[in-house]
């Protein structure tokens, strides 16, 4: 039987939801937290939580789905969230961007979460994408991929652990749209959209491998 998380039960799981920074809706962090899970086991003395089972936390856009998520809190009220897929499945990960019709979605075996750097970390099978709308504007593939909220950079590196039959290389594989119409005869953007932020892939793609 799936049991609803109550809030008033672990409020510092609250600020665990990604809410802060550039990557979610600044909306986010007002709205209520839902958590659902098959089974949850709480430790108050060392601030510690475990979900397990078709575990799925939403608050406002930002959407958490994976087969285990364990939370942990340090002395200084920073949170650390490593979120675990199901055997041959992926975890996944989505919120809105503030300030634009776009969103950031994630999947990887592992995926973790740090307050204190304030980074989303897809491990192994991982893929990010970003979305203009319904439109797919970016989608980038690799073993690891380090999104760093505050800055809106990414670093992303191959390796064995990407390697598929469609890339037996395990090299890092990118799609980046461009932010503006290649056309010079297109017309200029509204101001709202040439003020949007927009994802900037950081030069160095390590570990690639031939």
């Amino acid at each position: 039987m799936k049991k609803p998380l109550l809030s008033s039960c672990l409020p510092w799981l609250l600020a665990l939801t990604l809410s802060t920074a550039a990557l979610a809706e600044k909306a986010d962090r007002d709205k209520p937290m839902n958590a659902e899970a098959d089974a949850l086991r709480y430790d108050d003395l060392k601030q510690t939580s475990v979900f397990t089972g078709k575990v799925v936390i939403t608050k406002g856009t930002i959407i958490i789905r994976g087969e285990r998520v364990d939370v942990k809190q340090d002395p200084e009220g920073y949170q650390q969230a490593v979120v675990t897929a199901a055997p041959g499945k992926l975890a996944y990960y989505r919120s809105k961007r503030d300030g634009v019709d776009e969103f950031i979605e994630g999947e990887a075996e592992i995926i973790e979460y740090d307050s204190r750097p304030d980074n989303v970390k897809f491990i192994k099978r991982a893929i990010l994408r970003r979305y203009m709308g319904a439109a797919l504007g970016d989608e980038t593939t690799g073993s690891l991929i380090v999104y760093e909220n505050t800055t809106d950079v990414f670093t992303v590196d191959g390796g064995v652990q990407n390697r598929t039959a469609a890339n037996p290389g395990g090299r890092v594989r990118a799609l980046l749209s461009p932010r503006t119409p290649a056309s010079a005869a297109a017309p200029a953007p509204a101001p709202s959209a040439t003020s949007a932020p927009s994802l900037r892939p950081s030069s160095a793609l390590g570990n690639e491998k031939k």
